[in-house]
């Protein structure tokens, strides 16, 4: 089981998160994730999501379950592809979607984002670094990522920002 440490700007709380794959098949795994949130003292989501991987292509296909106490049931669909800008694979460039459909399956809201990604290997013994420059197509937002090994740091031009440490 995969469990992090996640603080952000906007929430003013330490939330705990965790996430089990489950493997099907070769190329499709089944994940549950979830995210107990320590000011409320309960859970603030619950997701489950068949994912299968197409690797002759470099995308992924993912249809899932999503609960939380305030929207209750939510269904959606996500997909990402990835193009290699160098032929080693550490400069990428992404595309990614996500629909997210009410329980009435009625309200319908969409997110797509575009991202330059760069990993770069061993800057320090032990130490990777990941830098991603994304662009939220629907916000119109900016945004970029840097992890360091167990760090991860999200920010936004809005000046939303996260912080995670995976353990």
């Amino acid at each position: 089981m995969e469990t992090s440490f996640r603080y952000g700007g906007d929430s003013k709380s330490l939330r705990i998160h965790a996430k089990e794959k489950i493997s099907i098949s070769p190329n499709s795994i089944f994940q549950l994730h979830g995210e107990l949130d320590t000011k409320l003292g309960a859970p603030t989501f619950v997701n489950g999501m068949l994912r299968h991987f197409h690797p002759e292509l470099s995308a992924s296909l993912g249809l899932g379950v999503w609960y939380n106490r305030r929207d209750k049931v939510r269904y959606h669909i996500r997909g990402k592809k990835t193009f290699p800008v160098t032929g080693d694979g550490l400069v990428n460039f992404n595309v990614k979607g996500r629909c997210n459909i009410n329980k009435e399956l009625k309200q319908i809201d969409y997110s797509t984002a575009t991202e330059l990604v760069w990993s770069i290997f061993n800057v320090k013994k032990d130490q990777d670094v990941r830098i991603k420059l994304g662009y939220n197509v629907n916000d119109k937002t900016p945004y970029m990522q840097v992890r360091e090994n167990n760090w991860t740091f999200n920010i936004d031009q809005n000046r939303r920002w996260t912080v995670r440490y995976d353990l």
